[in-house]
């Protein structure tokens, strides 16, 4: 599975790619050290294949390797928060 970044001034996305679909963790950024992750969208074709917790995975390094925290308003994303409680350290809130 191949996960890519696409950024636009307010935020972005982290998109995964596999078997020629795609799905996407969308996020906005709060301020320099802050993002919201708003949105997980995995197409039924993909759906328990693990998708969902990969991009999840990729936006918890992200944030590590960026020094930033996130505010998890999707709820998938808080669910697997509450999975992965080795998560909380780029957690806010």
């Amino acid at each position: 599975m191949e996960i890519r970044e696409q950024t636009n001034p307010s935020g972005g996305r982290y998109v995964a790619t596999q078997d020629g679909f795609e799905a996407e963790m969308t996020y906005s950024r709060a301020s320099p050290g802050l993002v919201i992750i708003d949105h997980t969208g995995v197409p039924d074709a993909l759906r328990g294949r693990g998708v969902g917790q990969g991009l999840a995975q990729h936006a918890v390094q992200a944030a590590r390797d960026g020094g930033w925290k996130i505010i998890p308003l999707c709820p998938f994303f808080k669910a697997q928060v509450e999975r992965n409680p080795d998560w909380r350290d780029v957690i806010q809130g």
